[in-house]
């Protein structure tokens, strides 16, 4: 028999804690490794980062370049900065958990919880915003190194020398993992808002995972974003 905070789990907190996990887990794979990786939001970005590549070879200057990767990184230091605020908050609650226990009892339709079970249930949105900090950090060092290999960049066309289109994909492999990464941080602020619910119940915390995976499915598999991205013809 399970002891201490995991003898409180019934077997649909088990249930929705599985269900969570598989889909967490399992729609990165489908999005990034399925059969249909290319033809999402994640697939047609990475055509056009080669795109992007390929012109920035043959501009001289490149401020607009540098600018644009400044954009980027901008963006995913606010995050990885908005993490870390999100982590420090979630260790001050771990340190009042009497009074969130409190709290949470008035929710409608929460049941009565223990302790050590909310601390579970906390320690398991910590680690889901401690995974997209790692993401968002990783993410900016690797749009750091973009940045040196653009500085790095030689000039020319790729139509017409080998090299060039070796340094474009290589600017390019490196501009969609930081992208990846990024995508990675995106998603677990996601399934951190799903994680949360688990405070009130878990019937509505396995409600809420569905529709997380269901509005990312849509989002990039079916929005008019990747319409409006979408080449004529429907190529990559």
């Amino acid at each position: 028999m399970p002891q201490g905070p995991l003898a409180h789990l019934t077997l649909l907190d088990w249930s929705a804690l599985s269900w969570f996990l598989f889909c967490w887990i399992g729609y990165v794979f489908f999005a990034e490794r399925g059969p249909h990786a290319r033809e999402n939001l994640v697939g047609q970005g990475h055509a056009y980062r080669l795109q992007w590549a390929r012109r920035l070879l043959e501009r001289e200057v490149r401020i607009t370049d540098a600018s644009l990767i400044g954009n980027l990184m901008n963006s995913v230091s606010f995050y990885a900065n908005t993490t870390i605020y999100i982590i420090a908050g979630l260790f001050a609650v771990l340190g009042t958990l009497d009074k969130v226990v409190s709290v949470t009892a008035d929710f409608p339709f929460a049941r009565e919880v223990t302790r050590d079970l909310l601390e579970l249930k906390l320690l398991l949105l910590f680690g889901v915003f401690v995974v997209a900090y790692f993401k968002f950090t990783w993410s900016l060092r690797q749009f750091n190194l973009l940045s040196i290999l653009v500085g790095a960049a030689p000039t020319g066309s790729c139509d017409t020398d080998p090299e060039l289109e070796a340094s474009a994909r290589r600017m390019a492999a490196v501009n969609s993992y930081a992208g990846d990464d990024f995508n990675r941080g995106i998603r677990a602020y996601y399934f951190g808002l799903a994680a949360l619910t688990w405070l009130v119940g878990p019937g509505l915390f396995l409600v809420v995972t569905s529709i997380i995976v269901a509005v990312l499915y849509r989002r990039d598999y079916h929005s008019e974003t990747l319409l409006a991205m979408r080449p004529p013809g429907g190529g990559t």
